[in-house]
């Protein structure tokens, strides 16, 4: 199993489309066994990260925070989403393992849909450029 944790440096990022990179483990027997940095691509639509994400053998994806579309987008693909963790990615990897990871509430908690074009609201236009999808749209 691989389980890929939205982060920024050694903390989990409290939106999974605006992490600077996914850090992916390897479980093998209840056990992390290897983890790997994987940049999160700064360009990316709808549905994107869910297949992106995919295609390097997740299953699950804790973050701090997801709006319900993208939950849909990665539950489409078989992949579990946990949602509402903070923390450092070893703290909440092991917690997550021993199944006793405590998840508050989601921190992209926005309350609207997204249907201007992806525009998040929160962070998601850089420069004028929207650089990371929300994953809401």
């Amino acid at each position: 199993m691989k389980i890929a944790v939205a982060t920024d440096g050694s903390t989990v990022s409290p939106h999974f489309g605006h992490c600077s990179e996914f850090t992916i483990v390897t479980v093998e027997n209840g056990k992390a066994v290897d983890s790997a940095i994987l940049p999160n691509p700064p360009e990316h639509q709808p549905d994107f990260l869910p297949q992106y994400l995919s295609e390097h053998g997740v299953s699950c994806i804790i973050a701090g925070g997801m709006g319900p579309r993208a939950q849909q987008h990665f539950a489409a693909r078989g992949i579990k989403t946990v949602i509402g963790a903070s923390g450092s990615v070893d703290d909440v990897v092991h917690a997550y393992l021993a199944g006793s990871l405590e998840v508050g509430e989601s921190a992209c908690d926005h309350g609207h849909g997204h249907e201007q074009h992806g525009e998040c609201g929160h962070g998601g236009k850089r420069g004028g450029t929207h650089r990371r999808g929300c994953g809401h749209n």
